[in-house]
């Protein structure tokens, strides 16, 4: 199975800007998750960030936290979730990247959460609210899982703080393109570019943007400005709750394909 880093060494070799979609899983089923992912899968996927629906998501927007919602209300367990991987992840090019908060983690107990997503096939976890301060036991005992935590830099974070952010994030290291939570926005900030510069000054790990990222337009852009993967969440999510299970799929599907194709070099 291939991890994270390794699928981005391979990126960067090829010259390739990574797709990292995101759903929430269970909504509006598991079933239709599981066709979801295959769809992500075929449609230029380079890896698949699977959220964790959780009754106080902090981080996300309404889109998201209304599929949390609904994914909630019919009863989506972790373990629902994760037997989903366990069938899937075989058969898949994109490595699954969990998306899951940090008191759901706490509560299971860190080293039996983490074996328990590593068994299943999951190669990446990023936890929205876990301060880096807090980060070492997790991050120490995920690697001895073969997990690798990805850590998260906010746009307004101080050049002494992105650097040890970028120390100890694993797989690429995910940059908040907005301040604020999560949703689809018409204009990407300026800052982002300045961001992306800074970072590349500290480090040369993978670098991610997501939030706020909507359309192709915005992920082309971010790519422009430098960055190795486009992460997109929200407007995807809202396609696939909109219409029926097969619209919604449809959707997702044009969507990733218009994504993929808005990034990648001829």
């Amino acid at each position: 199975m291939t991890s994270i880093s390794q699928r981005f060494e391979s990126l960067r070799q090829s010259h390739q800007c990574a797709l990292i979609p995101f759903i929430t899983a269970g909504d509006p089923s598991l079933e239709t998750t599981k066709e979801a992912i295959r769809i992500l899968d075929r449609n230029g996927a380079d890896f698949i960030e699977l959220g964790v629906p959780y009754s106080d998501p902090l981080a996300d927007g309404p889109v998201i936290q209304a599929a949390a919602t609904r994914a909630l209300q019919k009863g989506t367990k972790l373990e629902q979730i994760l037997e989903i991987v366990e069938t899937l992840s075989p058969n898949l090019q994109a490595p699954i990247i969990l998306f899951a908060y940090y008191n759901p983690i706490l509560n299971r107990g860190i080293k039996s959460f983490l074996s328990q997503i590593a068994t299943a096939g999951v190669q990446g976890l990023v936890v929205p609210d876990l301060p880096l301060e807090e980060a070492e036991e997790l991050i120490k005992t995920a690697t001895s899982v073969g997990i690798e935590v990805i850590l998260l830099v906010a746009p307004t974070s101080s050049k002494e703080r992105i650097e040890a952010i970028s120390q100890y994030s694993q797989g690429f290291i995910y940059l908040v393109s907005v301040t604020g939570v999560t949703g689809m926005r018409s204009v990407l900030q300026e800052r982002v570019k300045n961001l992306l510069l800074e970072m590349r000054s500290v480090t040369d790990k993978p670098i991610g943007v997501g939030f706020g990222i909507s359309g192709p337009e915005q992920a082309r852009q971010v790519m422009d400005w430098g960055a190795d993967a486009v992460i997109v969440g929200s407007a995807l999510v809202q396609r696939l709750a909109t219409g029926s299970p097969d619209q919604g799929l449809q959707a997702l599907e044009q969507l990733c394909q218009e994504l993929k194709a808005a990034i990648t070099l001829a």
